[in-house]
């Protein structure tokens, strides 16, 4: 009798989340692009290592731009290997370079997604405002020199902000965005000695948003742009007036928020670590004439 082989049941597919940290100085940004090498396709490659029905395809919470790094970036892929949610992170370690870290992973229903199902991203920008460079602080900062940034004056600017409105005045060109209006949720601007993190929280950020109103903050904290200045640019959506966007290297994505956590807070929640300079070098006070 001639025994007739089945074939076996495909294994069911699992949704796993994921939260990692990147170094982004390498890589042209989240998103995979056709020759420079990217977050998304290092990981991955090494997720199609690790799943037999691979290749997965990684969807993230937010799109990070060339050179901008993340301490606590969210995604999801969908895998039908047997690897358990918790050893994901090890797993992936192994193969992952030394400027990608996986924190944390979780297993997650099939409706979860990384982008659509989160309440806000957080991002932070630090300004190193001293005379002397400093080696240890070039990769994650932006060094201004000139004058010394009134930070009050730079968070009068920003609390202006909050809530919905059209930021077209500070959207690059090449959005797929169908629209230019988001919510921003909470404004920080603290000054630590010769640093200053600003940090802004929104529902989702408009392509290039943050570098964009860095560049603008800045002129506002040297007194290079009046507050009435500001305000009228991004009210009337100016955006030929906005010419200057902060480098890449000071932003960092801080975190990305659900309506139910999906990590443990260790691993997601304020992970990029604050420099403690002694003493100050800060550079001679912004001129008190604001120009328009």
């Amino acid at each position: 009798m001639t025994e007739i082989a089945f074939p076996s049941a495909p294994a069911a597919c699992r949704r796993i989340a994921l939260c990692l940290q990147y170094d982004g100085s390498a890589y042209c940004g989240w998103q995979r692009q056709p020759r420079d090498p990217s977050v998304q396709e290092v990981l991955e490659a090494a997720i199609a290592q690790l799943d037999p029905g691979g290749p997965a395809t990684v969807v993230a919470a937010g799109r990070t731009d060339s050179g901008v790094h993340a301490a606590g970036q969210v995604v999801h892929f969908d895998c039908h290997g047997p690897i358990p949610a918790h050893r994901w992170p090890a797993a992936l370690n192994g193969r992952l370079p030394a400027s990608i870290r996986v924190r944390g992973a979780a297993a997650v229903p099939s409706e979860w997604h990384a982008c659509f199902s989160a309440s806000y991203r957080r991002y932070r920008y630090t300004v190193y405002n001293a005379r002397i460079p400093n080696l240890f602080l070039a990769p994650w900062s932006w060094h201004r020199y000139q004058l010394r940034l009134d930070e009050a004056r730079m968070g009068e600017a920003l609390e202006e902000m909050l809530g919905e409105h059209d930021f077209a005045a500070f959207e690059r060109a090449g959005s797929s965005r169908s629209h230019s209006r988001t919510t921003l949720q909470e404004v920080q601007v603290v000054r630590r000695g010769d640093l200053i993190e600003v940090e802004l929280q929104a529902s989702g950020f408009l392509y290039g948003m943050v570098r964009l109103v860095m560049g603008q903050l800045v002129a506002v904290g040297e007194g290079r742009l009046s507050l009435e200045a500001f305000r009228r640019r991004w009210r009337q959506q100016a955006r030929d007036e906005v010419k200057e966007a902060a480098p890449p290297q000071g932003l960092c994505l801080l975190r990305v928020g659900y309506p139910e956590p999906v990590f443990p807070q260790a691993a997601w929640y304020d992970c990029q670590p604050r420099y403690l300079l002694e003493g100050s070098d800060a550079p001679p006070a912004a001129p008190s004439q604001s120009q328009h």
